[in-house]
């Protein structure tokens, strides 16, 4: 009975958005479908960012998170389960679209026709070299560094999100922690640079 209301309390916290608004949207109402891309768009289209890598275009991917929500949203029995939801839907659409990037990648090399590796979201060598690590790592341990360590998330709420228990979120983050500052120096990061990773 603890752990469930704190599991609730938690997912307050997290949910900008009422449940009336969550309601409204899955019935398709205009207004409620903007408040509740307007709460979480910020949220959705770092988390693509940060997690898709630097062949994955954020804004697309966090188009196509909120075309899934839509569509799904109806099905949302409980509201508090909201932010743990849309995380696990961003976590798939971001997946689908590492594949279609590695796809193209090959195929560019055929036809000739090769996008564009820069992403425009590394606006600096040392913002690029950081999401060079970040994507060097499993997705498990990029998913919880990224929401611990880039975003500032307890280790409770990075469970929450990704549905896992505590213990196992923490045990991520202490492999993520590691494996993030290897890849670093591996870069040329000095540690006093790649900050993810430091014990707080």
């Amino acid at each position: 009975m603890i752990v469930s209301r704190a599991h609730g309390v938690l997912a307050e916290r997290m949910l900008p958005c009422s449940p009336e608004t969550l309601r409204a949207a899955a019935d398709g109402d205009r207004a409620a479908i903007d408040a509740m891309a307007l709460s979480w768009g910020p949220t959705v289209l770092r988390w693509c960012a940060r997690l898709g890598g630097p062949r994955v275009d954020p804004e697309d991917a966090a188009h196509d998170t909120f075309i899934r929500i839509l569509d799904k949203l109806h099905t949302l029995r409980d509201p508090q389960a909201f932010p743990a939801w849309l995380f696990q839907t961003c976590r798939s659409v971001i997946s689908l679209h590492r594949r279609r990037a590695w796809l193209r990648r090959w195929a560019g090399a055929v036809t000739g026709d090769v996008p564009d590796p820069v992403d425009r979201f590394a606006r600096s060598d040392l913002i690029a070299a950081v999401q060079a690590a970040l994507d060097q790592l499993p997705a498990e341990l990029r998913e919880v560094l990224v929401l611990c360590e880039v975003e500032g998330r307890t280790d409770s709420e990075a469970a929450l999100l990704l549905g896992v228990p505590v213990g196992t979120a923490k045990s991520r983050l202490r492999r993520a922690r590691e494996r993030f500052a290897a890849e670093a120096t591996d870069l040329g990061l000095a540690p006093s640079t790649a900050v993810v990773g430091e014990d707080r």
